[in-house]
């Protein structure tokens, strides 16, 4: 009998990763969202209520932005993006300690876990901020994005970002409970410089370049240069930020397998 070749035994490993990771899509969401009342719909929900509810404060009280930027526009892409890397790095902290009776499963590995939690937080945020922009859009209260690929190509360094951050800080809550009670003020201190609030250019030269060290901002200002165009001037550094993520992705896979190789010692 011949043995298998090296392209049948990708594919049947690819078709069972596909497998395990449906399960696990539908596992979560039954655990998180439950079969009754919006089920499901909360995932794109809890975003929209929240972009929403920040865009209806900002309004009540005659906030406005410079340049003529729609108030509503400056909201959706901003904290639209804010929500989807915060809540991927969220709902990956003690992912692992929570699922060790799953990974107990041979075809169940910890970057499953990581990566099912992650796919739902992108799902629920992109869902939400093509809902938002195309509700808003139709009521004629803001204009379609001026470059649509360039909104494309900054939410996907985003989700890069996102991803890789949560794989990172997700690993880590497995050395130590430390880390997911330092995230959560870190979190909270990252926010306020996410670029979800103010444009960079806005800000004067020198913290300009103290918050662009933060790679998040430079999605931002991608997605919200190809949403409004020649009307804001936007600071960004695409190649900066891809070698951050780029760093972040290895480093992040790294510690999910060395946490997945304590997880199989003990």
């Amino acid at each position: 009998m011949q043995p298998a070749m090296p392209e049948s035994s990708f594919m049947r490993s690819l078709a069972i990763q596909r497998r395990v990771i449906g399960a696990l899509l539908m596992r979560e969401v039954i655990t998180r969202f439950g079969r009754d009342n919006l089920g499901v719909l909360w995932l794109v929900g809890e975003p929209m209520i929240f972009t929403l509810g920040v865009a209806a404060v900002w309004m009540a009280f005659g906030m406005n932005h410079g340049g003529g930027i729609p108030i509503v526009a400056f909201a959706i892409t901003g904290y639209s993006s804010v929500l989807m890397w915060r809540n991927t790095v969220s709902r990956c902290i003690s992912a692992i300690q929570v699922n060790l009776g799953l990974l107990y499963h041979r075809n169940v590995l910890v970057i499953d876990v990581m990566l099912t939690r992650i796919a739902l937080e992108v799902v629920g945020a992109t869902a939400s901020f093509i809902a938002l922009s195309l509700v808003f859009t139709a009521a004629e209260l803001i204009t379609p994005p001026v470059d649509m690929l360039q909104v494309l190509g900054g939410w996907l360094m985003l989700v890069w970002f996102g991803t890789s951050l949560a794989l990172t800080i997700g690993a880590l809550t497995s050395y130590s409970h430390l880390i997911e009670r330092l995230w959560h003020p870190a979190s909270y201190f990252m926010f306020p410089l996410s670029g979800a609030a103010f444009m960079v250019d806005w800000l004067p030269t020198a913290f300009q370049k103290v918050v662009l060290l933060l790679p998040m901002v430079h999605g931002v200002e991608m997605v919200r240069e190809g949403y409004f165009g020649n009307t804001v001037r936007t600071h960004y550094d695409a190649a900066y930020m891809a070698e951050c993520c780029l760093v972040l992705t290895l480093l992040g896979l790294f510690l999910v397998r060395d946490a997945a190789l304590r997880v199989e010692a003990e």
